[in-house]
């Protein structure tokens, strides 16, 4: 009986929030994309994670999971760009599945190595082969820092390519991790300064766990955006949106590594405790919509 929990929460939020639709329905074409009434993941990705076997690895499995509750969009990456030194036949595979599987569901999201030669055609193909409307970096695994000259000439290019930036500050928590592949959280101390010299890139941190010290300097510019992947407690969603403001933090649920109910629940224990309808409905889909719609 326990699986019923996860689905009677999703009913009760989808219930709780009809100005989700109206909101949708307002946020520019990319609202009709997504669906009237439907949720917006920011961060799923397919393929198999190197390390174990995850419930819904296969991309169909994880299509009709998210579809089961209400999910009309899918903002998916690979885990393949993890470790695989040729992102280029990475994101060609990832488009194509994408293409496959979920009925259009999934939007790619290519990845960029920015410590690989070549990289800024990498990029170029993301937005003009594949029509990609972002990127996802993994900085931690690739071997560079968010110091590098080469990631500041990303934020650049990035920009003038319109493609929004995602940066994964951690993919598993380094106490699970495998003790040949630690790989540790991505410090994000060099990036208020470095996002102020480059207010047309737009930033969106995926899976950072948020703490005052590093997140309070990042939600006070303008470009950057916070998915709900790894907020704890019960409210931590509703804190994270009081501090970066309800237009600047998407629904994301780190999905297959994580299973997406628990985000969802997240969100409904943060409406329980207070936090707005409409500001429920700009995290869970309005927000990403106007994002991609740029």
């Amino acid at each position: 009986m326990s699986h019923l929990l996860p689905r009677r929460s999703v009913l009760r939020l989808m219930l709780a929030c009809p100005a989700l639709a109206a909101d949708l329905r307002a946020s520019s074409s990319a609202a009709a994309d997504a669906g009237e009434s439907g949720l917006v993941d920011v961060n799923a990705s397919l393929f198999h994670w190197p390390f174990r076997r995850l419930p819904d690895d296969e991309p169909g499995l994880l299509a009709a999971r998210l579809r089961k509750l209400g999910f009309h969009q899918a903002w998916a990456g690979s885990y393949e760009a993890l470790l695989h030194r040729d992102p280029d036949t990475v994101n060609s595979r990832l488009a194509d599945a994408c293409t496959r599987h979920g009925g259009g569901l999934f939007r790619p999201v290519g990845c960029v190595n920015p410590a690989l030669p070549g990289w800024e055609e990498t990029l170029r193909r993301c937005a003009e082969k594949h029509a990609m409307h972002a990127i996802r970096l993994h900085p931690n695994y690739h071997g560079y820092t968010l110091e590098d000259p080469a990631f500041e000439r990303l934020l650049a290019l990035a920009a003038q390519a319109g493609l929004l930036i995602q940066l994964a500050a951690s993919m598993e928590d380094t106490r699970t991790q495998h003790p040949l592949a630690h790989v540790p959280d991505v410090d994000l101390r060099p990036l208020p300064e470095l996002l102020s010299g480059h207010p047309q890139a737009r930033l969106m941190l995926l899976n950072h766990r948020p703490a005052a010290a590093v997140t309070a300097p990042l939600a006070a510019l303008p470009n950057v955006w916070f998915d709900t992947a790894r907020t704890e407690a019960t409210d931590g969603v509703a804190r994270l949106v009081a501090l970066a403001g309800r237009e600047r933090v998407v629904f994301g649920s780190h999905a297959p590594f994580l299973i997406p109910e628990a985000a969802l629940i997240r969100v409904e224990e943060a409406m329980l405790a207070g936090l707005p309808e409409a500001d429920a409905a700009a995290l869970l889909g309005a927000n990403a919509a106007r994002l991609a719609a740029r």
